[in-house]
């Protein structure tokens, strides 16, 4: 028995990219999805019931603070690219404590607000500071290294969103000052995780490139990269299948369909447990640019499925509306599997080695705007009715072959001009 555990571990550890770095960062991640779990349940009602705040005030300053936090992920990237990452990881965490802690000292809405929008900042930073930690530590593995943090980030979610449903049942001040704290400490401790974190190596320039070059040569520019700009774009559309299922999906059993009501927490059950169970498995098919690529194929299938079954779901009666919804969710699940693993590969691959970080911040408002524009166009299209769905789908399946073309001419363009430095590796 002596001899069997500690192989065992060390085949555990052996199958987690990275090393005890990577280990380490994902236990960030985990910590990080536990406090956000715990803060963003109540947040709103932290505004309502604590400092006092009208519904209407309690929406803007949401939709502020959401706005501001648009600038984060490219401004993450392009600090990343200017000074040591597990530094700029360190400094996020700490403000992200910081604005936590000032919402404790003030119920005056201006300073709310602003102390709303400073901590979205480096929260929007932080898939992106996360993505380029990833490729640079666990190099050539960097997807299944993906794959593995989103799944652990889904066991801190829900183990956060319980403690949080506890806390809430309580329902005093007390309470939500304790789930605050909860999450304000919680980057105290990711803080002082990462701080243990050598600084994974960066992307190697050119070997042909010489000193003389590499000084004088400026940084690529994805503001001016017209290509990247339109890669990005059309990812902020794939990325309303977190609106569609995060938002939509509620509104629309309530009041499109016969379905019970019950079952709109049931489907973000089935979201969870299909992601924890499949993610890290899927990764493989995006092993490589060219799978990743591939993958936007099945992409546009799942998405049609997904938006065909959401507008038959009130043709007919309970049944009916129960089976189509279903389907929806397990379809939109799997397209957002499909679509993170490819997002995940292909953006990477895109960015120059010389501003890495620069393009990832950028690729990183496609999340970001989606975060802020998803919910109201697909409010609006639950207003409309069952036929808006399939229009929907049309635009996310040519929205998927025109992504296709777009990166085989890049990546074809990129094979055929200067060979493509990988990440170092340990």
């Amino acid at each position: 028995m002596s001899r069997t555990v500690p192989s065992i571990r060390t085949s555990l550890k052996d199958r987690i990219p990275g090393g005890t770095d990577g280990r380490r960062m994902l236990l960030v991640g985990f910590i990080d999805k536990c406090g956000t779990g715990l803060w963003s349940t109540a947040m709103a009602l932290y505004f309502t019931y604590v400092t006092g705040l009208g519904l209407g005030q309690v929406g803007l300053l949401i939709a502020l603070s959401g706005a501001a936090g648009i600038a984060g992920a490219p401004l993450g990237g392009r600090l990343a690219d200017r000074f040591p990452l597990v530094r700029v990881i360190i400094c996020s965490q700490l403000l992200r404590a910081a604005a936590l802690f000032a919402l404790l000292t003030t119920d005056h809405y201006p300073l709310l607000v602003l102390f709303a929008a400073v901590g979205a900042l480096p929260d929007r930073a932080t898939n992106v500071l996360t993505k380029l930690y990833a490729a640079r530590v666990a190099g050539s593995e960097r997807i299944r290294y993906q794959a593995i943090n989103r799944t652990t980030s889904n066991f801190g979610w829900t183990l956060g969103g319980l403690g949080a449903a506890a806390a809430l049942a309580v329902g005093s001040s007390t309470a939500f000052h304790v789930l605050l704290l909860g999450n304000a400490f919680s980057y105290l401790v990711m803080a002082a995780l990462t701080s243990r974190c050598a600084e994974p190596p960066a992307p190697a320039r050119a070997a042909s490139a010489s000193a003389d070059e590499a000084r004088t040569t400026k940084p690529s520019n994805p503001w001016c990269d017209r290509g990247f700009l339109a890669f990005t774009a059309g990812e902020s559309v794939f990325f309303l299948h977190d609106s569609i299922l995060q938002v939509a999906l509620p509104l629309w059993i309530v009041h499109a369909t016969e379905a019970p009501v019950g079952l709109a927490p049931l489907l973000l059950v089935i979201n969870s447990v299909l992601v924890v169970l499949f993610q890290v498995p899927l990764s493989r098919f995006g092993a490589t640019t060219d799978a990743a690529r591939r993958l936007l194929a099945p992409l546009a299938g799942l998405f049609a499925v997904g938006t065909l079954a959401l507008g038959a779901s009130p043709l007919g009666g309970p049944a009916l509306a129960v089976t189509a919804l279903v389907v929806a969710a397990v379809a939109l699940t799997f397209a957002e599997m499909i679509h993170t693993i490819a997002s995940w590969e292909i953006s990477v691959a895109l960015a120059p080695d010389d501003a890495q970080g620069a393009y990832l911040g950028v690729h990183g408002l496609a999340q970001s705007t989606q975060r802020f524009v998803g919910p109201l166009l697909v409010t609006g299209i639950v207003s409309v009715g069952p036929f808006a769905w399939p229009a929907l789908g049309a635009v996310l399946v040519a929205t998927t072959a025109a992504q296709h073309r777009l990166v085989r001419r890049r990546l074809s363009r990129r094979s055929l001009s200067v060979p493509k430095v990988t990440v170092s590796e340990h």
